[in-house]
């Protein structure tokens, strides 16, 4: 093999954060790979960062140079320091193990139900990490859009089959996705087979939320249940999910003077969350109890808790399809048309990116509303009319 070219340049990706990625790009006799090495340039605004970019530019080049020095001592000594022969689906099923508990248990039965579909795609037990090649992935991806079935895996009898939906198809090709990236970085692979491939883009579903006023409405109306009512208009002044107001205890509360402060764990995100919340809000929790005990008690099943709501807005004259969900939409919506700036609204929900947020500025524009009622007023008036 001819040394005389450099095998292995240092190369730059710069990314949408305003870092940018340092990688290895490799190319052996006629193939090209790519090592990322997890390090990163951060912008120049001050000293420090530049002197921790020259750093940062050292550790590369020494990485790089480690790399050369092992592949003059052995044409194959890259190969051997990936693990593909590592079976793919004992590796996805870790990783499913790994998310029991941890997540949420939608997410977790997202993971099987996308193992249901890759078993019935691929039905070789054995196949490894080698396999997967970016034709596989394509293939598998085409199975989701053109073959894959609802219920694959549910035996029950069913009148006719569905095809999955849109934002099905997107998180099953998700879940493959984060094993690959994940076998990726673990360095299972040496390259990664999703490159080129795009993912699904998934269908933007509507945000169903109550104005102000109904919000009002629905505090005036009487519920069948009411903790159900306490619980979800202390969602719509909050914007807390179902899941987190149920795991709520009076040990997550404080009062830190005038305000109330709730420090609690996102169940969904994991992320931990400092919250003031209102007086209002404040008051729907009723008197402070013992530290371990839970304040919402007897919300129901997701079900029963849904068809109370559905009967409670049609009492006070609704007629929208609410869920308990639609009381973080409500809070969402409401900051905005109160006059919240996006950061501090995205803070409040406690969104990671503020993309999600802006969903619901998108639903919400106040701007596009103005902008219309400024239209002057192209008909004559009765007034223009007898003045002629």
């Amino acid at each position: 093999m001819s040394m005389e070219k450099d095998p292995i340049k240092l190369r730059k990706r710069p990314n949408a954060t305003g870092t940018v990625s340092l990688y290895l790009d490799i190319y052996i006799d006629g193939k090209r790979t790519y090592e990322w090495l997890k390090l990163y340039l951060v912008p120049e605004k001050t000293r420090k960062d530049k002197e921790k970019n020259i750093e940062t530019m050292r550790l590369a080049e020494a990485i790089r140079a480690k790399r050369i020095v092992e592949l003059k001592n052995g044409k194959f000594g890259f190969e051997q320091e990936f693990a593909t022969k590592t079976r793919f689906f004992d590796y996805y099923r870790s990783m499913c193990q790994k998310r029991l508990g941890d997540e949420s248990r939608g997410n977790w039965g997202n993971w099987w139900s996308c193992l249901h579909h890759l078993k019935k795609y691929e039905p070789r037990e054995d196949i490894t990490f080698a396999e997967i090649t970016p034709e596989w992935v394509q293939g598998f991806k085409d199975y989701l859009e053109d073959d894959a079935i609802a219920w694959q895996h549910d035996e029950r009898t069913r009148l006719k089959e569905k095809q999955l939906s849109r934002n099905s198809k997107v998180s099953y090709f998700n879940k493959l996705r984060a094993c690959i990236n994940q076998a990726f970085e673990e360095r299972i692979i040496p390259t990664n087979p999703l490159r080129g491939i795009e993912g699904f883009k998934a269908v933007e579903g509507t945000r169903m939320y109550l104005t102000i006023d109904e919000v009002k409405k629905l505090a005036e109306t009487d519920c069948d249940y009411p903790k159900i009512k306490k619980a979800f208009l202390f969602s719509c002044l909050t914007g807390l999910r179902r899941s987190d107001i149920l795991k709520l205890t009076w040990g997550d509360v404080y009062q830190q003077g005038d305000y109330t402060r709730i420090i609690f764990t996102q169940k969904k995100t994991g992320g931990l969350e400092y919250l003031d919340i209102s007086q209002q809000a404040a008051e729907l929790m009723g008197e402070r109890g013992d530290p371990k005990n839970h304040i919402f008690t007897d919300i129901h099943s997701p079900s029963c808790t849904n068809n109370a709501i559905k009967v409670w807005c049609a009492r006070a004259g609704i007629n929208k399809d609410i869920t308990f969900h639609c009381g973080r939409h409500t809070f969402a919506t409401m900051m905005l048309d109160l006059g919240t700036d996006i950061y501090t609204t995205s803070k409040l929900l406690g969104h990671k990116n503020i993309g999600t947020t802006q969903i619901y500025a998108k639903v919400l524009d106040k701007n596009k509303q103005a902008a219309i009622a400024r239209i002057p007023n192209i008909f004559p008036t009765t007034d223009d009319k007898q003045g002629e």
